[in-house]
């Protein structure tokens, strides 16, 4: 067949099929909207009804459609109602007031609206009561919106020239239907670049996927220009042949600017089907009748019997929001093909609720089919709860929060040294909680009833590090003016626990060793040796192995401290504790500071698992204990901007300034912050590496 063979085809299929496939699109646009809309024809019979109808009414949908409106007015205006239609018919245009009845005998003042002849025979009324307009803050209050009022419905050929033209159309555009016929669709666009191209996209987005919403300013013939919604559905014969396109623009310039700031506070995602999910599909007859899985029957507690035998309890999935969000899902539907996804409750059979995610994608026009996707949200309430704390935690470990395999292993390691007397030496890196194993080690040896003494090697001067340690006696130097008690001495029959032992200064490292190796010790100043009974844990963040090597740390005294070695893994080689440890610190520190925080939002928890931590545990708390000070709600509020650098895209980034300053400050560390000691390492001479710690601003306070 020729191109002008295949045209005529096309336009006569067009002719005759595309009115009623034009009128389906057109059912499928006004079924949902809040507002309540009524198409009827000539006689007044309604042909199809909004959501809001039914809310308007009190009935449900089915039982308004193929009933006049008279139907629902009360006997006495009945007469009324025919004088009006009658000077509707004439006019093509209507406003005024009605008296409807719903079917409990309430008596409702309706406001209308009236456009006639939006299809062949097909009109729209409007409706609006009065008596709820103090009672609503509905967009809807000030006045009918003027994309409701009126729909501009018109077909095009495969070449997007249009074919027909009906009232409605040419009230919003100005132009009569001899006017516009046989035009490209192209002169409704002012001043669009490249408009030829991007038309020719649209149709075929729209032949492949069915139906494309789109927007933007269009003109009316008086040069005015108005922002369009645009629903463009492609008509296929039933071969699958592409036919033509249907097309229902409405006038949105009044609600553009406020759906625009509405959809910028929500977020928009694809839905993405579940286990727990609704397969919702309504019929091209608009019947309502959903087909479900058996994913969602378990959800909601009800049966396939029971869905047979009609006892199923149709929950209400539409935005918990007031109306107009309602309508806005149904229109993010039409335009994006899924509406953005919002957060309800379902009542379960039993009675019980579940909170759940919900999300509509419109599949077909003509017939409208549409399915729903709803997603259990117990888990993720359940993962956000602070009060889940994942895991049971030992009495012995009570301190010791998370139940990762390398947390597991450190505490059987305790459980097999605890019941000892052989001293333990803890490493790992700061804040991986070297103290609180040192601690459970005493908690869970026969000692655990006798003191636990603690002294942090690097809080304490180099010069009295000694006298802290065997104590002193009165006239031992200058300033003792009576007996000191050391730590040694105080944890006689107990634990001492020395952390940071790296820090000990090379010359009194033999005197602790032979305090290790003789059990006594005598006090500075003093000729009295004093025997002890103790049992050393100690601690430390350094490679003292390492530190052999450069002679900062005697060979016999590691040794004698490394009887049993205990090494805390990092948090970033257990990130399945930070969420556990988040709870945690999250309800420790809301009790303290008398805060009701219920929660841990999921990006929130994504964010504190995705992060490094380089601090560990201890950073992990200092950073949770902030963000409960700034918690306001039931909803943790953490400073994420701080943590969400990925770390590898940072280290990537690096310049490398930033590299020699990490370098020098490992190193300077690992030396116990002894520039000279951390020159030689770094093959420099001690003035040229305090001037270049100037240059990049390194001070003790980076150690």
């Amino acid at each position: 067949m020729s191109s002008a063979g295949a045209q005529t085809t096309a336009t006569r299929w067009l002719v005759e099929n595309g009115p009623k496939e034009l009128e389906l699109l057109f059912r499928a646009i006004v079924y949902h909207p809040s507002a309540p809309i009524l198409i009827t024809d000539n006689d007044g019979n309604s042909k199809d009804a909004s959501v809001g109808v039914g809310k308007l009414l009190g009935l449900p949908r089915e039982k308004i459609i193929g009933r006049q409106i008279d139907d629902f007015t009360p006997p006495s205006f009945k007469p009324q109602v025919s004088q009006l239609w009658r000077a509707f018919l004439e006019q093509g245009e209507q406003e005024g007031t009605l008296q409807l009845m719903g079917p409990d005998g309430t008596l409702r003042e309706v406001e209308y609206t009236a456009k006639g002849n939006v299809l062949p025979v097909r009109h729209v009324l409007v409706l609006r009561d009065k008596n709820a307009l103090a009672e609503t803050e509905s967009a809807f209050t000030d006045r009918i919106p003027s994309w409701v009022q009126d729909y501009a419905l018109y077909l095009l050929d495969i070449e997007g020239r249009i074919a027909t033209w009906y009232s409605g159309a040419a009230r919003i555009y100005g132009y009569a239907a001899d006017e516009a016929i046989d035009q490209h669709v192209s002169f409704l666009y002012p001043g669009e670049d490249a408009l030829q191209l991007k038309l020719q996209d649209e149709f075929k987005r729209a032949a492949v996927e069915g139906h494309l919403g789109t927007e933007g300013w269009q003109a009316r013939k008086d040069g005015a220009r108005f922002w369009a919604n645009v629903i463009t559905m492609a008509l296929k014969d039933e071969s699958g042949e592409l036919q033509g396109f249907a097309r229902v623009a409405r006038d949105f310039t009044d609600r553009h600017e406020r759906d625009e700031k509405l959809r910028r506070s929500r977020a928009r995602s694809r839905p993405i089907p579940t286990q727990s999910t609704i397969a919702g599909v309504a019929s091209g007859e608009f019947d309502c009748v959903p087909e479900v899985n058996d994913a969602f029957l378990d959800l909601v507690g009800y049966s396939r019997e029971d869905l047979l035998a009609g006892r199923l309890n149709w929950p209400d999935l539409t935005p918990p929001e007031f109306a107009p969000l309602d309508e806005l899902a149904h229109e993010e539907g039409l335009r994006f093909g899924a509406c953005t996804p919002f957060e309800k409750e379902l009542i379960r059979k039993d009675g019980t609720r579940v909170p759940v995610l919900v999300a509509t994608a419109v599949l077909k026009l003509s017939p409208f089919r549409w399915i729903t996707f709803v997603q259990d949200l117990r888990e993720r309430d359940r993962q956000e709860s602070i009060e889940d704390e994942d895991v049971e935690l030992k009495q012995d470990f009570e301190e010791i929060v998370g139940g990762s395999a390398a947390l597991r292993r450190v505490q059987r390691q305790v459980e097999v040294v605890a019941p000892t007397d052989a001293n333990v030496l803890i490493l790992g890196e700061t804040g991986t909680g070297k103290e609180l194993v040192a601690r459970a080690v005493h908690r869970m040896s026969p000692r655990k009833n006798l003191p636990f003494i603690t002294l942090n090697c690097a809080a304490i001067p180099t010069g009295l590090l000694e006298s802290e340690l065997f104590g002193y006696e009165r006239g031992a130097f200058t300033g003792a003016l009576s007996q000191k008690i050391g730590r040694f001495e105080m944890a006689h029959r107990g634990t001492l626990f020395l952390d940071e032992v790296g820090d000990i200064p090379l010359d009194l490292q033999p005197k602790l060793l032979r305090a290790l190796q003789e059990k006594s010790f005598e006090r500075l100043g003093g000729t009295k040796t004093i025997p002890i009974d103790v049992r050393l844990v100690a601690a430390t963040n350094r490679n003292l192995a390492q530190m052999m090597g450069d002679k900062l740390f005697r060979s016999d005294l590691y040794y004698r401290l490394k009887v049993f070695p205990i090494t805390t893994p990092p948090l970033r080689d257990r990130p399945e504790d930070i969420p556990i440890l988040a709870r945690h610190f999250t309800k420790k520190y809301a009790a303290k500071m008398g805060r009701q925080i219920d929660k841990i939002p999921s990006d929130t928890m994504r964010a504190l698992v995705s992060w490094h931590w380089p601090g560990n545990v201890r950073e992990l708390e200092n950073f949770i204990e902030r963000a409960v000070i700034l918690s306001t709600g039931p909803s943790l509020r953490a400073p994420l901007a701080e943590i969400r650098h990925d770390s590898q895209e940072a280290a990537g980034t690096e310049t490398l300034e930033q590299v020699e300053r990490e370098h020098i400050v490992r190193v300077l560390r690992e030396s116990g912050s002894v520039v000279s000691t951390a020159a030689t390492r770094l093959g420099l001479h001690r003035t040229t590496l305090n001037a270049i710690m100037r240059k990049l601003g390194i001070s003790r306070k980076d150690l």
